[in-house]
């Protein structure tokens, strides 16, 4: 039975490391269920306040594997095909919903779905040599909800580019588009992921995840139907106990000790 990752949890960060170094990381089946169930099980798990996504060796993630994954598709009956599309969607759709933030840590090649993966992350640091390569073996770029979330980090007319030519985006390219929000020495990537994560964990949680669901609620809202969105919501928090907190502590001239 192979691990379909390796998990190390300090002090509130997990780091999930996708760990088939020799093939880049590869998807099998087990790796994309097992993504799913870790994510969607962050919904009930409070001990992780953020989450550290990479890959282990000199790539993040190649996408499904060519042997295991995709030779097997070709065979399928259709039934089978579309219960594999809709578990790949999960893998993206437990990323999005999970109320912790998620660093992509991208410290090589991420192809294919592990473009999706990256994309579905809240942030993603890369190595100078990491390359987002938006091909999907024969398949459309509507893969893993890339054409809503792609146009929405880089905008409509890069993401069309992309997405219709197949593009390799180098990780400069990448930052000046806004795709990556940093590119950090290999050496130091996954440290700066991690410590970035670890201020989440001195963040009040609740703000925190209502900002991450907002920021995909909004997107299909009218503004006025948001800015009554985000009156609910912000007059929720401010009847909490982080809120007064932080107006005590501002008093005090000190850090805020929000509620773990």
């Amino acid at each position: 039975m192979i691990e379909p990752f390796q998990l190390d949890h300090l002090g509130g960060v997990a780091t999930v490391t996708l760990s088939r170094p020799e093939r880049l990381n590869a998807l099998l089946f087990e790796t994309y269920r097992g993504l799913r169930d870790y994510f969607t099980g962050l919904r009930r798990d409070p001990s992780t306040r953020a989450v550290v996504l990479t890959g282990a060796g000199r790539g993040f993630c190649s996408g499904g594997d060519v042997r295991d994954v995709i030779g097997k598709l070709v065979v399928m009956k259709p039934r089978q095909v579309r219960e594999f599309a809709k578990l790949t969607c999960d893998v993206v759709s437990a990323i999005r919903k999970a109320p912790q933030p998620v660093i992509a840590a991208i410290n090589g090649i991420a192809f294919g779905g592990g473009s999706a993966i990256a994309l579905a992350c809240d942030l993603r640091y890369a190595s100078p040599d990491a390359k987002i390569a938006f091909s999907f073996r024969g398949l459309s770029g509507a893969d893993m909800g890339v054409c809503w979330l792609l146009p929405r980090i880089v905008g409509l007319g890069r993401a069309s580019e992309w997405l219709l030519t197949g593009a390799t985006v180098a990780a400069g390219e990448a930052l000046a588009a806004g795709l990556v929000t940093r590119v950090l020495p290999s050496l130091v990537l996954l440290g700066e992921a991690k410590a970035a994560a670890r201020r989440f964990t001195y963040a009040p949680r609740e703000a925190t995840t209502v900002t991450k669901r907002m920021l995909d609620l909004e997107g299909s809202m009218t503004f006025d139907r948001a800015l009554r969105a985000e009156q609910r919501a912000q007059a929720a928090l401010m009847l909490k106990d982080d809120f007064r907190e932080a107006y005590q502590a501002f008093l005090e001239k000190r850090e805020p000790r929000f509620l773990r």
